[in-house]
């Protein structure tokens, strides 16, 4: 039972240190295409995250075809949210998209109960409650109008929902270790990025930054693959193993916050006090669904998946 615990609580500061890191991705992937176009961003930034992890692919010979295709399908939906979320960041403002995104917060309940039929507890309901009015809050004073960019990252948004749910379902069937499901994901992302390019938009291919003279760019992007990417991606599939999707996103919600406060501080993007106070909400909810997680973790996850 103590290890149990600690490794919820593991899981809980792994979360947490997602939000930060995600957070933070808007207003580095916004630095990123003012050098490189969107796709061949993507596929530069999944492509090293696959040759990194590449050795973690030997796992596959014990790999069923079922849980295969399903890990692929999950690495489908993510090339899908990333290629809403780069090109909406690229069309809007980095905080309006780390406010927009949040909005996952309040999808995901509803997408578990339709695909996992596990309806949300009380105190999650709440969460998910003060979680969209801190959106509410956050976008109220932002310069919004729903432009084509704002489109794009509710796309992703619902994408995210449905993303941590499949996800969900298809650990549930599976010992496959969560740097191998990071490594097919990345693969996925990586070589449909790099197809999409090359047959619609041959335009976004094109030659790398060099290292001399684009020291920003390439910080730019270790950053997105080491923080991320290979962190994050870890951290979320191995938390989503170990508890509901809803937990996952609302201990995650506090995403828009660290956004939020990126954006002001490298891109100098003006937020509002409102706007604030939103964010403080969210966090608010995040911390209370970690309350919540701490004392229910062993009746949410599955007999057979405790460690």
């Amino acid at each position: 039972m103590l290890a149990q615990k600690r490794l919820s609580l593991l899981s809980d500061l792994m979360l947490l240190a997602v939000a930060v890191v995600w957070g933070s991705s808007y207003g580095v992937v916004k630095g990123a295409l003012v050098f490189y176009p969107v796709l061949g961003l993507l596929a530069l930034r999944f492509g090293v995250t696959l040759l990194v992890l590449s050795p973690t692919l030997a796992r596959l010979r014990h790999v069923d075809g079922t849980t295969l295709r399903g890990v692929l399908g999950t690495g489908v939906l993510l090339l899908g949210i990333f290629l809403c979320e780069t090109f909406g960041v690229l069309l809007t403002h980095a905080a309006n998209a780390a406010f927009l995104i949040s909005l996952c917060v309040v999808l995901t309940p509803l997408v578990e109960w339709l695909l996992l039929r596990r309806g949300p507890s009380r105190l999650e309901w709440a969460a998910v409650a003060l979680s969209l009015l801190g959106a509410w809050l956050l976008t109220g004073d932002a310069e919004f109008g729903l432009n084509a960019g704002d489109g794009l990252i509710l796309a992703a948004a619902v994408l995210r929902a449905f993303m941590v749910c499949v996800t969900k379902r298809v650990m549930w069937r599976t010992s496959m270790p969560a740097l191998t499901v990071t490594a097919v994901q990345s693969g996925v992302v990586a070589f449909g990025s790099a197809a999409v390019a090359l047959v619609l938009m041959p335009a976004q291919w094109q030659p790398m930054p060099s290292f001399a003279g684009h020291s920003a760019f390439w910080g730019y992007v270790i950053w997105l693959v080491i923080a991320c990417t290979l962190f994050a991606f870890f951290a979320q599939n191995y938390a989503i193993k170990r508890s509901s999707p809803t937990r996952v996103a609302l201990l995650m919600g506090s995403e828009p916050a660290f956004g939020a406060l990126f954006a002001s501080l490298w891109l100098g993007e003006r937020i509002s006090a409102t706007s604030w106070a939103g964010g403080g909400l969210i966090v608010a909810a995040s911390l209370l669904a970690t309350v919540r997680w701490r004392r229910t973790v062993a009746a949410e996850v599955p007999e057979g998946e405790r460690v």
